[in-house]
């Protein structure tokens, strides 16, 4: 019988647990195995899916010519150095170019990338190109702001840190004035 990617992360788990704690048999920990491996897969979702599937259903021929923002979306992902959770907003703005994206999709693209091992400077870019495949706009703006607990917990432990980062392609890398819209819209 063939054992599932599952129960595999639930046996390293066990395993792991009886390497930390004195009595890994007690009641608290008994579902703590596979509470945590249903978290991991979770977490990491994003490596299964199929982007070109979710955003090629939501794509359509839209005269329009002025920015599009969707902010204030929340984050979720794990610091791919540590393991540990980072947490914020995401705020992605396009022009348009012929073609826009159903607005729901927006935060879907954001989940895809987010649930992966990530870093927050890779995940922005990896957003934005998303977008730029799909619709293949004049430009894109991704803002990330985000609580590292990796900083947070352990290392440095400054709590009050966040880290606030910037991917820009096309005109919101050429064109300042383009730029400053964008970055209005995310503060207001």
């Amino acid at each position: 019988m063939e054992t599932s990617k599952f129960d595999e992360n639930v046996k390293t788990v066990r395993q792991l647990i009886g390497n930390l704690v004195s009595d890994p048999e007690r009641e608290g920990l008994l579902d703590t195995p596979r509470r945590v491996a249903k978290f991991w897969e979770h977490m990491t979702g994003g490596y299964g899916e199929d982007l070109q599937r979710i955003v090629s259903s939501a794509v359509y021929q839209v005269e329009h010519e002025d920015m599009v923002v969707v902010r204030d979306v929340e984050v979720y992902s794990l610091c791919e150095h540590h393991m540990l959770p980072f947490f914020g907003k995401c705020h992605v703005g396009y022009i348009p170019d012929g073609r826009i994206i159903g607005l729901s999709k927006i935060p879907r693209l954001i989940d895809i990338f987010a649930r992966r091992l990530q870093v927050q400077e890779r995940m922005g870019d990896e957003i934005g190109q998303a977008l730029i495949d799909a619709v293949k706009p004049r430009g894109v703006g991704v803002i990330i702001e985000a609580h590292h607990l990796c900083m947070k917990m352990r290392g440095v432990q400054k709590q009050n840190s966040f880290t606030l980062t910037s991917s820009m392609r096309g005109c919101f890398r050429s064109d300042l004035g383009v730029r400053n819209e964008f970055i209005s819209f995310v503060r207001t």
